[in-house]
Parts: structure tokens; C-alpha cells; sequence
């Protein structure tokens, strides 16, 4: 009776005649079920597909599948054919050839073989794969690959050729970075980076080296590596030389005996010839910072937090100031530079201050604050703990400006009522560039479209979601409200160094917070004494003290009309 209901013109009588001959596992339905494949849709194949894997034999559900999977094919329907031909677990799969012209069945049956028991599959079979000029096939054989790690030592072959290739695509590079990126915990593939990054003389090639090796994430530097990245820090190449910064930044944090780049970073530093931005990642590549600063790298320090300065390189300068060891001089000096720091950098130039000073020092950086259109910025608790060495006359200076910032609901609504009652016209389009502009820095942490930072929310439809006064709020009183997965994170640590950011990455072994653009810091597990919810936006608050009326009106303008996504 259920065979005969295959032939219903209802489809789903039909499915679930399919569906009742697969659980029942009846051999004699299923030839009647393969004939029902042509000119199927999709529904009726993948149940057919089910039924193949279930109670098929031999070489005719194997064809049947192979078939399917040259089929127009979604996700689903290729999930299931690829858990079929696993069921069947046909051995005669493993005298498959791939064919230029079976692009889909070469792609489900690579990962089917993988996939069974007791895989026949082997390296020397996948590593000519990695190469193939049919993508998919290529996609699934680094997928493959991807699950074998003990396959290094075989495929270092395939990748040292590959790697020496001259006539690669920017395509088939990023396709290659991808794959040796999962092998780089295999030794013999990492003996392989190294030589090929000191043997080639290909510049794309030896970015996209130092790329992988940037990437490595194991806990001790592989042996070689620290030697070459030293060796490409005193090239002249701007671009390599900028890769090699990024790499030694990265090798600096493995946990165990991290080697130090020190001297090389600090050397790029001094060079006058290259560029602002170059010298400064330099600077802020160094992990323990700078243990003092010399007069002319201290004015060049300076003059990068002024906020005519990119976000990028604000941030770098900022960065490096609040970790090296200043004079009291440079204090004094750093502290009248506040007066006009924007509210991004206020906050993160704070730690350089929480030393033993002068008292000098710290009646200097409280007048320096009470002036700065960035106070409002400031989190409390990283001013308690610049004023923290200071005697009691800073201390006093520090409670006063403590008082000011907290500033309660009522006050902050009346606020922005004054600001929406004087609210001039605004304009989309000098809206945007006020969005875009280094003086706001709004895309530096916001995506709109496919442009922009992932620090915070992503804005592309933001004007359907709030209203005029609610996007006003969030750029005047950031911490008002939280948008879900951007809440603020306090980290504590056993050094008693805290850190405030958005978490984005959460493991096992350490977290990473997003503490502003382009800026990230690595904590390790073991060294975390508490975490707790924050209750101040990585955003600053104060950026309408940077902004006029009608900037601020244009943005808000722009921010209402972004329904669906920029043009």
C-alpha cells in the first residue's frame, strides 16, 4: 500500500511514502524510490538521498548519489547525499578521480571518504587537491586537509612549490594563506614558512609569510622564526617592514619564553625617514613599553594624539604614552596636551600619570582635565586611579571633578532637551562626512554598509530602529544604554591592572577585549582575578563638546536617514 502511494498526486503523500520505505528499511520499495530522482524537486531528492544512505547497496545507490550531487544542489540537499555515501561507506568511492566536468560529486565525495571510518584517504591523495583550478573541489580538499594536522610533514612538498609559484593570483595567495594558517602547528610546515620567507624575493609572497606567521596562536615561538621577523624589522621596504611589525607584535605574546624585538622596534622608531603611522606601530608593538623616552620621541608622541591625527594613530600614541616611564617634566608637558585630547584618548593617556609624581604633577593634570573638552569622557575609575600616588591636595582636585561627572538622569534628559530645542536643520550628505571624519572618528568603531570598525554596533539600518532623541542620547550619553553582545567588560588582573572593553573573543585560555579602534588586549586566563560587567560604553562620552550644534545635528540627520545601509 505505501509503495503504491508514490504515486500520489498529493507531494506530501508522496514524501511520506518516501519517508515510511526509509524507516522501514524495505529493499523492495527502493528501486521505485530511485526512479522518482529525475525532475524531483528538492524536497523529494534530499528524502531520496536519506533513503540511499539508509537501505542502499552497491554500485547503483552510488551512482544514484553521485548523480544527486550533480543535481541543482542546495546546502541541505548536499549535506544530505555527503551523509549517505558516509552510510553506505562504499569502498569503490576510493577509485574516484576527480573530472573537470563533476564539480559538485568531486567536492561531496572528497569529504565523504575523509568522513567514513577507517578513511582510505591519505595526504598524497588531497595535496595535488589544494591546488585544483576547480574552487569548490579546492575548498573541500583544504577542508579535508584542515582535520589532519599530522599530514604536515607530507604536504610540506606541495606547499614549498606552491609558495614558489610567481604566477598566483591574489585569489589563490589569500586561498594558500588560508591553508598553511591550519598547519602552522606542524613542524615541518613551519620550517617551510621560515625558508620560504627568506628565500623568496617576492614581496606579496613574504607579506602574506609574515601574515601566517602573525597568526600563529601556540604558546612558545617556533625555532627560527624571532631570527627572520629581526631580520626583515632592518629592511627598507615600508610594506614588508610593516607586516614584520605586525608579527613580531604577535610572536611577543606567546607564554612560553617570548621573544623580544625591543631594540629593532625602538631603532624603527628613531628612523625619521619613514612613516608617522610605521614608527608608531613600532612603538606599540613592544609589550612592556618604553622604560623612558627620549626628548624627540617624546614631541613626536605629543604631536600624535592631536585630534586633527588619524583614530589609528591617535590610539598608537596614546597607547605608547600610557605604558612608557616618564620624567616628571614629560608629565608636566603630557598634562597640558590634555587640555585639548580628544575623549577617546583622555581615558587611555590617564595610566601614564599613575606613578609616584610630583604633587606639581598632579595639580598640573587636574587643571589640565577641569579645561578638557574630553573630561566628560573620562570613566571615574580611571581617575581615582591616576589621583591614587598623589598627596591629599590632588586627591581634593580629584573629587571635585569626580563630582562633576556624575551627572544624573535628570540633569543628562535636561541636556538634551536644551540641545534638541536649539537643534539647527541638519544635512545627510556633510552628516556623512562628519561620520567619516577624523574629529568624530564614528567609522573607525561602526560599520555602515561594508565600510567601517566592529568595535561597536553596526549602524546600516540604525534610523529604523531609534528616533532622533534616542541616536542624540547615544552619542552624548553612551553609557545610558547598551546595545546586546556591545556590553562593557571589567577585567581585573593579578598585576592589578584593569582593563574596560567589549569582549570578543572568549576561551579557554585567555580573552580578548576591544578596548577601542584598532586596539585590542590579550588576557590570559590564569591571570584574571575578576570580571564584571561594566557600566561605561567603550565609547566616550563628551563628543559634543568636540562637535558644533550643527556638526552634531548633521550627524544625528545622517544616523535618522540610514534605513538601508549606505549608498
Amino acid at each position: 500500500m505505501i509503495r503504491e502511494l508514490l504515486s500520489d498526486s498529493d507531494d506530501s503523500v508522496r514524501l511520506a511514502a518516501i519517508h515510511s520505505i526509509s524507516l522501514r528499511r524495505d529493499i523492495d520499495g527502493l528501486s521505485p524510490v530511485m526512479m522518482m530522482v529525475r525532475g524531483a524537486d528538492m524536497r523529494v531528492k534530499r528524502v531520496v538521498a536519506e533513503t540511499l544512505g539508509r537501505i542502499g547497496n552497491g554500485a547503483v545507490a552510488r551512482m544514484t548519489l553521485l548523480q544527486l550531487a550533480e543535481s541543482n544542489m542546495d546546502r541541505v540537499l548536499q549535506h544530505s547525499v555527503t551523509y549517505a555515501l558516509i552510510e553506505l561507506g562504499d569502498k569503490h568511492l576510493t577509485a574516484f578521480t576527480p573530472r573537470r566536468d563533476r564539480a559538485r560529486q568531486n567536492s561531496v565525495t572528497l569529504i565523504a571518504l575523509d568522513q567514513m571510518d577507517d578513511s582510505p584517504l591519505k595526504a598524497g591523495d588531497v595535496a595535488p587537491l589544494l591546488g585544483s583550478t576547480d574552487v569548490q573541489l579546492r575548498h573541500s580538499a583544504a577542508w579535508v586537509a584542515g582535520h589532519h594536522p599530522e599530514w604536515g610533514e607530507a604536504l610540506a612538498g606541495f606547499f614549498r612549490d606552491r609558495i614558489a609559484m610567481k604566477d598566483l593570483s591574489d585569489a589563490d595567495r589569500a586561498e594558500l594563506e588560508k591553508q598553511l594558517t591550519q598547519f602552522t602547528r606542524n613542524d615541518a610546515i613551519q620550517q617551510v614558512i621560515v625558508e620560504s620567507l627568506k628565500n623568496s624575493s617576492e614581496l606579496t609572497t613574504r607579506q602574506m609569510l609574515l601574515r601566517v606567521m602573525a597568526q600563529l596562536g601556540l604558546k612558545e615561538a617556533p625555532n627560527g622564526w624571532p631570527d627572520a621577523v629581526r631580520t626583515i624589522l632592518d629592511e627598507k621596504d615600508d610594506a614588508l617592514v610593516r607586516a614584520a611589525i605586525a608579527t613580531a607584535r604577535s610572536l611577543s605574546l606567546v607564554k612560553t619564553n617570548p621573544p623580544t624585538f625591543a631594540e629593532r622596534l625602538q631603532k624603527l622608531a628613531r628612523e625619521t625617514s619613514r612613516p608617522d603611522d610605521l614608527r608608531l606601530d613600532a612603538l606599540a608593538a613592544l609589550p612592556r613599553g618604553l622604560k623612558s623616552v627620549e626628548p624627540d620621541l617624546f614631541e613626536f608622541l605629543c604631536a600624535n594624539v592631536d585630534p586633527a591625527k588619524s583614530v589609528a594613530m591617535r590610539g598608537a600614541a596614546a597607547g605608547v604614552l600610557a605604558k612608557a616611564k616618564l620624567s616628571d617634566e614629560q608629565l608636566l608637558a603630557m598634562a597640558d596636551t590634555l587640555k585639548t585630547t580628544g575623549p577617546m584618548e583622555v581615558s587611555r593617556l590617564l595610566p601614564a600619570f599613575h606613578v609616584k609624581a610630583s604633587e606639581e604633577v598632579g595639580l598640573r593634570l587636574m587643571a589640565a582635565l577641569k579645561e578638557s573638552k574630553g573630561l566628560s569622557g573620562v570613566r571615574p575609575d580611571a581617575l581615582r586611579n591616576a589621583a591614587t600616588n598623589y598627596p591629599a591636595a590632588v586627591q581634593t582636585k580629584a573629587d571635585e571633578l569626580l563630582a562633576s561627572l556624575n551627572q544624573d538622569a535628570a540633569k543628562q534628559g535636561a541636556h538634551l532637551n536644551e540641545l534638541l530645542a536649539s537643534w539647527p536643520k541638519g544635512d545627510v550628505r556633510r552628516g556623512q562626512l562628519v561620520f567619516n571624519s577624523t574629529k568624530a572618528a564614528c567609522s573607525s568603531c561602526h560599520k555602515i554598509g561594508y565600510g567601517g570598525g566592529n568595535v561597536g554596533p553596526d549602524l546600516t539600518a540604525i534610523g529604523q530602529a531609534r528616533t532622533e532623541r534616542d541616536l542624540l542620547e547615544s552619542i552624548v550619553y553612551p553609557s545610558a544604554s547598551f546595545v546586546r553582545s556591545y556590553e562593557p567588560l571589567v577585567v581585573m588582573t593579578k598585576g592589578n591592572d584593569d582593563y574596560s572593553g567589549v569582549l570578543k573573543k572568549d576561551a579557554a585560555d585567555e580573552i580578548v577585549l576591544a578596548t577601542g579602534p584598532n586596539a585590542e588586549v590579550h588576557i590570559a586566563r590564569s591571570d584574571i582575578t575578576e570580571m564584571r560587567p561594566g557600566t561605561l560604553s567603550v565609547m566616550p562620552a563628551g563628543l559634543d563638546q568636540q562637535l558644533s550644534k550643527q556638526e552634531l545635528a548633521d550627524l544625528v540627520t545622517f544616523l535618522k536617514n540610514t534605513k538601508w545601509g549606505a549608498n
